[in-house]
């Protein structure tokens, strides 16, 4: 008999509908259930295309024995982590504080009041019983020792550290490339030892870090980082696009899932690569990035769904790997041997006695080709056919904020108008489905349902995307969302007295804690977005609204990071455009220059860019109104270059306009 779970739209917690355990989708009901039984909640956190999550599914959910004593002494909640990443947020920091570690699945024991009294992950059936059975005795016979224990522990979170805003620097800057030269793998790339995760905005960083210093050994870093995650397991070489993480250190067996963030942030990164080293390879990945996007995680209406699974017929990566011989029988001896030469897929197998196509040891790995690209296609067909991977299908505005940032960006630098059109395709998705009736963003949209009050990351990454967008196409109607949302974002979350955004906005669920979140981990954090966003408003706007608050942001964030800066990447980034030499440009015209997207193909970097035309000076003066006093030629372009707050004499030609630069 199926629980409340039924009748939730989220992937993830529709796979525990079947369950015996009666699992309680969160919310006020099943937390005021609590109160009025007295009982501890079982909190369990996971997201749909999570191994583990399925694992622990299999061996404790979806039996009688456990859901016996979760029904009979708990009343058992799920979330999922994607949906509401507030409640994950809450409890992970509970998990770490007791612990030191954390990660999905999440299972946590609270009081009847939100307090958590103890915190895990994964936890085997066997262990899941012992502290089920020792929970529910200690919660009838000593109460008090648990009730005290949440007590604490949620008042040690409520304790927000101090953070005292300091002046950005270079040094702080600096600082952060110290410690990723210290930790970076000089043999396989990337930082630290397996598993390794891509971290995408690390190397955003740092290869825009090398491009402003000339620093080359910092660029070599970044460029061997890149291409060693290409050249393992963690890309796939047959479909495109990237798996979460690497198990070993040189890339080759990856956890197979395949998220949506992650491919976004890794276009972003290939994208800037190619654009500082024009290898082709760099174009390549970022194309297949994108392209594996378009192809396996786009809603029909135009939005980005979140992931896929990394479990197959319930078997770890059993989609992606071959044997030599099943190569054969597809696409005959011959060819299929030259394909398992290029690829490594052997009799012996480097996974489980079946093989992940990588090109670790191929000695032209930068040149493919075209039969090999013909035969990648004909297998990418094959695979489909199979075997089937799970997809959650929800689409999360602040996942599809990345990725239309990635798209735009691609889209410019690239060349590629398909790839602008789809991040359009997206914003207008997110406009239809994803905001209420009075303009403020929603979290989650799946089946023609939305849900849930937009948060910090929310208004955050999907105004980025949106800037990445007008500067990509100079629509004015980008720029103008764009202001009404970073509007909201201060409005809502900012913190006007000592810098910072809280990650969910005032007039929401108020959770146990409201504290600020600045860690750029698996994803950049709200908080270092929203800094980006708000330097960025302010140059193109000169208002000094969006100056004051960027300046108070970057105080918080300067005296928050301090401490290891290199855990901050995406905070770094947002500095080196605050800290580094800009230019801003305004180009005035009947209409926008084929030539003026050509020149920002080479010359994006640093350079802030409007453009103004009769159909929107009027629009465009409501949102930066010094733009007025830039008039339109009765005929051809003007070019109204400054920098340092100093402005240079109008142009009329890009070639005049690059000799200024």
């Amino acid at each position: 008999m199926a629980n409340q779970l039924q009748y939730e739209k989220s992937p993830y917690l529709l796979q525990h509908a079947e369950n015996p355990v009666d699992w309680r989708p969160w919310g006020i009901v099943a937390l005021e259930e609590a109160k009025r039984e007295d009982k501890p909640i079982f909190l369990s956190i996971g997201y749909s295309t999570c191994h583990w999550c399925h694992v622990m599914a299999h061996e404790s959910f979806e039996t009688e024995e456990v859901a016996e004593m979760l029904n009979r002494t708990f009343i058992p909640i799920k979330v999922d982590r994607e949906e509401r990443p507030d409640v994950d947020a809450v409890y992970m920091a509970a998990c770490i504080a007791m612990n030191g570690s954390g990660g999905w699945p999440l299972t946590v024991l609270l009081t009847p009041d939100q307090k958590p009294f103890w915190a895990g992950t994964y936890l085997p059936k066997p262990q899941l019983m012992s502290l089920l059975e020792q929970a529910d005795r200690r919660w009838r016979e000593n109460r008090g020792q648990l009730i005290s224990a949440g007590d604490m522990l949620t008042e040690h979170l409520r304790q927000e550290e101090a953070v005292r805003p300091d002046a950005p620097s270079r040094a702080l800057v600096e600082k952060g490339v110290a410690l990723f030269v210290q930790s970076f793998d000089r043999q396989w790339g990337g930082f630290g030892q397996a598993p390794k995760f891509p971290t995408a905005h690390n190397l955003l960083f740092l290869l825009r870090y090398a491009r402003l210093t000339g620093n080359h050994r910092v660029q070599e870093m970044a460029e061997l980082t890149l291409e060693h995650m290409y050249r393992g397991g963690l890309f796939d070489h047959v479909g495109g696009g990237f798996s979460r993480y690497s198990t070993d250190r040189k890339w080759l067996v990856p956890h197979f899932e395949k998220m949506l963030y992650d491919n976004a942030l890794l276009a972003l990164a290939y994208t800037e690569a190619w654009n500082q080293t024009h290898q082709d390879y760099c174009r390549e990945v970022a194309c297949r990035t994108l392209d594996y996007v378009l192809a396996e995680l786009t809603d029909p209406q135009g939005g980005f769904y979140c992931g896929q699974d990394a479990d197959s017929d319930g078997v770890e990566g059993k989609y992606y790997v071959f044997s030599p011989e099943e190569i054969a029988a597809i696409v005959g001896e011959k060819q299929g041997e030259a394909f398992c030469r290029r690829f490594d897929i052997s009799s012996a197998g480097n996974f489980e006695g079946k093989s992940i196509p990588n090109l670790i040891g191929a000695p032209d790995w930068e040149q493919e080709p075209e039969e090999i690209k013909a035969l990648r296609k004909q297998l990418y067909a094959y695979r489909k056919e199979r075997t089937s991977l799970h997809r959650d299908d929800k689409v999360l505005t602040s996942w599809n904020g990345l990725m239309i940032a990635a798209l735009a960006r691609a889209g410019l630098i690239l060349d590629k108008v398909c790839y602008l059109d789809a991040a359009e395709r997206a914003v207008a998705f997110i406009r239809k489905n994803l905001k209420d009736s009075n303009g403020r963003l929603l979290v989650r949209w799946r089946d023609g349902e939305a849900a849930h009050p937009g948060k910090l990351e929310d208004y955050a990454f999907y105004t980025w995307g949106l800037l990445e967008l007008y500067e990509a196409t100079f629509h004015v109607d980008y720029l103008e969302e764009a202001c009404a949302l970073a509007e909201q974002l201060l409005k809502l979350f900012f913190d006007h007295e000592q810098g910072g955004f809280y990650p969910y906005a005032k007039d929401g669920e108020q959770l146990i804690t409201r504290t600020k979140e600045v860690y750029d981990g698996a994803m950049p954090s709200g908080n270092s977005v929203a800094a980006l966003v708000l330097s960025r408003l302010a140059r193109l706007t000169g208002e000094t609204h969006w100056m004051q608050a960027s300046e108070r942001q970057f105080a918080y964030l300067a005296g928050a990071i301090q401490g290891y800066p290199a855990g901050y990447s995406f905070a770094l980034l947002a500095l080196l455009e605050e800290l580094w030499p800009t230019a801003e440009l305004v180009c005035a015209a009947d209409k926008i220059p084929k030539d003026l997207t050509d020149f920002l193909r080479e010359h994006a970097c640093g350079l802030t860019v409007l453009v103004k035309t009769p159909t929107d000076e009027t629009r465009l003066a409501a949102l930066a109104p010094f733009t007025s006093e830039y008039p339109i030629p009765a005929a051809g372009v003007r070019y109204y270059l400054c920098r340092g707050k100093t402005c240079e004499r109008p142009v009329e030609t890009i070639a005049e306009l690059e000799k200024l630069m």
